[in-house]
């Protein structure tokens, strides 16, 4: 219990530091992903921040839980029913010049079944140089590490942001591409495919012969989103789309699969709330 404790302090103390009267966010968003074997439902709350230091410097931070409850149809396996996220992602952009910003980026985060420990903590991150080709076209190249094919690694990332009119942008790009437009002041819609994954550290390596020690997951999202500002500060968001090339599995300590649950695809639906000013 003491080990949790500090553990979630840690993540708390950059999003503390902050002035409440900055720029934020609060959302919650409930998620469910069946497919013929496993069910996923997902639920998480997240807080967000964004403050200007100068005018050539900001910072942003997220804060976010994640809790995956999953229905398994094998018995054998039916002791891993949930697993928990804590994630804390500090940003800092600062431009270099008036058509060129460097953006780095570290991200703890705690991705753990029941018992949390500091062995469970991993350190993400991203370094992006953005540069401006003209009035409506952005460029950002880098590197990150990142879990989105499952384990923690060091990927290429790269994007082309567009600006088509005051009302539709296009984002092309790896992980994340979308395109979205805006009809009005209070909706938005979007069409959303993104690369992304996650992994959790098992509490007892009990599960097929004592050598499960990880749950991997992992997929390609294409998803349409809509988002309705309902009254002033509210939004609600409403998410359907497909996981392709789907991944669950459990592996070991040398990140052998131990137990592939040869997942389908699946629809994916979601819908969240949204508090920000």
């Amino acid at each position: 219990m003491k080990i949790r404790f500090i553990i979630c302090s840690v993540f708390l103390m950059s999003l503390l530091s902050m002035k409440a009267q900055e720029k934020f966010s609060v959302n919650v968003n409930i998620k469910t992903e069946p497919t013929d074997k496993v069910d996923f439902n997902e639920t998480s709350i997240g807080v967000f921040f964004n403050k200007t230091i100068n005018a050539k410097s900001s910072i942003k931070n997220t804060l976010q839980y994640t809790n995956l409850g999953l229905n398994n149809e094998l018995e054998t396996l039916g002791s891993i029913d949930e697993l928990r996220q804590i994630q804390d992602k500090f940003e800092i952009s600062q431009k270099i010049s008036n058509s060129t910003k460097l953006s780095f980026s570290l991200t703890p985060t705690a991705n753990f079944q029941h018992d949390l420990d500091f062995s469970d903590v991993s350190l993400l991150g991203s370094l992006e140089i953005k540069q401006d080709l003209n009035s409506k076209t952005t460029l950002s190249i880098g590197a990150a590490r990142t879990s989105i094919f499952g384990n923690p690694k060091f990927l290429p990332i790269a994007s082309l942001n567009y600006n088509i009119s005051e009302n539709a942008n296009l984002l092309i790009g790896f992980p994340d591409s979308k395109i979205s437009y805006s009809n009005n002041i209070r909706n938005t819609f979007s069409l959303n495919n993104s690369f992304n994954g996650s992994f959790y550290n098992l509490d007892a390596q009990n599960h097929l012969n004592n050598t499960a020690a990880k749950a991997v997951l992992l997929q390609m999202t294409t998803s349409f989103e809509y988002e309705r500002n309902v009254e002033k500060n509210w939004f609600l968001n409403f998410k359907a789309g497909y996981d392709f090339d789907k991944k669950y599995k459990l592996t070991n300590s040398k990140d052998h699969t131990v137990y592939d649950f040869n997942t389908s695809n699946g629809y994916v639906l979601g819908i969240g709330i949204k508090y920000k000013q």
